[in-house]
């Protein structure tokens, strides 16, 4: 029975971004899923993904590119028919940390910062005060920082129909993570301006990954769908 491929967004991304990836799967034979990721909160983001994940039956091969990779961390845990995780261009948290603080920004900085990003304010009942915040690259900066081996017109289009971060979901901590009991894969973008190659190894390594490279801007699904498709196929045929 083959798995189930599971893809998770980032932020800054929606699904479409891995249409290159899903056709290459499905032409192979996987079933795929594109979960459209809320990023509004990491534990409320992981809780949907979960859910998605628990009507699936068969085995499962959970991606996350991205902020992505955070969701999949905590979405994985308690679903047993997860049988890998792959991380693409991935932040990789610990129990206790979040994206804003791993891998360590001034350890490992990045283009993506307040000189590159617009803040908005939104209602947000849950958040005391009651108004949370939505992070998004500026438009001119996008190919720069998150997509700088993608055609300047496709880029553009990428830069207008970007989720937005929410500052919860940037600043909230992540739970137990899945990769400590899940077999992990991990896919190393080397040309990355997001979320620094260094960085990425880091928490690879941590967390003891299968890693492979690929000298790719953060925009890897959509550059090189190749290589994720790869990298997938090696954690499937694990998982299988």
């Amino acid at each position: 029975m083959r798995p189930t491929i599971v893809l998770v967004h980032g932020a800054f991304a929606d699904s479409s971004g891995w249409n290159a990836d899903i056709a290459a799967l499905q032409r192979l034979g996987y079933p795929v899923v594109a979960a459209p990721n809320p990023v509004r909160g990491l534990t409320s983001d992981a809780d949907y993904v979960r859910s998605i994940l628990q009507t699936i039956s068969g085995p499962i091969v959970l991606v996350g590119h991205s902020y992505g990779g955070a969701v999949i961390t905590n979405a994985a845990r308690g679903v047993p028919n997860v049988k890998a995780l792959v991380y693409v261009g991935a932040f990789i948290p610990d129990e206790g940390e979040s994206i804003a603080d791993v891998p360590d920004p001034t350890t490992y900085p990045s283009k993506l910062g307040p000189d590159t990003t617009l803040v908005r304010p939104f209602p947000d009942p849950s958040v005391p005060g009651g108004t949370n915040y939505d992070i998004s690259i500026k438009p001119e900066d996008f190919r720069a920082v998150f997509a700088g081996d993608v055609n300047a017109s496709t880029a553009a289009q990428m830069a207008v129909t970007q989720r937005p971060l929410s500052l919860t979901a940037q600043t909230e901590k992540s739970g137990a993570p899945a990769w400590k009991t899940v077999p992990t894969w991990d896919l190393i973008t080397l040309d990355d301006n997001a979320i620094a190659p260094a960085g990425q190894k880091f928490m690879a390594r941590r967390a003891n990954a299968h890693i492979e490279t690929v000298h790719s801007s953060h925009a890897v699904m959509v550059s090189h769908p190749d290589a994720v498709v790869r990298i997938v196929l090696d954690a499937a045929n694990d998982a299988g």
